[in-house]
């Protein structure tokens, strides 16, 4: 078992959440939170089991900042 950081954006639809850390697309989407987050689990994992190690970015990510600028 691995711990993978995860992102939930809220939208005017709904919910996306991606991982962080994977190689490839990974998304899940939810009408609330939870399903989002439930939705990119399972899509991690089928992701994970169907690639094996080679889903992984070969650096671990230690922290995630989220940072907003003006352009």
């Amino acid at each position: 078992m691995r711990q993978i950081k995860i992102i939930v954006e809220k939208h005017p639809e709904g919910y996306v959440a991606y991982p962080l850390g994977l190689k490839g697309v990974v998304v899940g989407e939810g009408d609330t939170y939870e399903e989002a987050l439930a939705d990119i689990k399972s899509a991690v994992k089928f992701h994970i089991e169907t690639f094996g190690e080679d889903a992984f970015e070969t650096e671990e990510i230690i922290e995630t900042f989220i940072a907003e600028v003006i352009v």
